[in-house]
């Protein structure tokens, strides 16, 4: 029997891998070596440990999204567990982890969408580029956003 995830209301944090490991494992496996059929050994890679990564929990505490942001501006591992899909999860963690970005002042964000999931990112600012290429034998398709310079403050207080 499969637990039905209560993510109303659900939070979002960004933490390295040494906290985000034992997190997000699990939904990244069920999603892509359980549902998609990836390899289990291309799922992990050596990126991990040096990205950010966003952890989904819902009102019980329990994992149901994840994504993560490379130090190069990609984003990417976007997973949200079956049960929770299509609560606004998969948006919430691709705006902490766009917000990561900006707090890191990237220029810009660029990741490889599934063919299947381009108008969910279309509608979070990005947009395709490039021809549809095949990874883990899904088709895929670069896709980037522009993020505003971040304008700070002068010491008299104007822009």
């Amino acid at each position: 029997m499969s637990e039905q995830a209560d993510v109303e209301p659900f939070c979002i944090e960004v933490a390295d891998w040494a906290v985000a490991e034992a997190l997000v494992m699990p939904v990244r496996e069920a999603v892509f070596v359980c549902e998609q059929g990836v390899p289990p050994e291309i799922e992990r890679d050596a990126m991990d440990a040096l990205s950010r990564h966003a952890i989904a929990r819902d009102a019980h505490g329990r994992v149901v999204g994840t994504g993560r942001l490379l130090p190069d501006g990609h984003i990417g591992r976007m997973a949200v567990s079956a049960p929770a899909r299509g609560a606004g999860v998969g948006g919430a963690v691709l705006g902490a982890l766009v917000e990561e970005a900006r707090r890191r002042r990237m220029c810009e964000v660029v990741l490889n969408a599934q063919v299947h999931a381009l108008d969910f990112y279309r509608r979070h600012g990005f947009e395709a580029f490039g021809e549809v290429f095949m990874e883990a034998g899904i088709e895929h398709r670069a896709m980037r956003r522009v993020l505003p310079a971040v304008q700070s403050v002068d010491r008299a207080g104007k822009w």
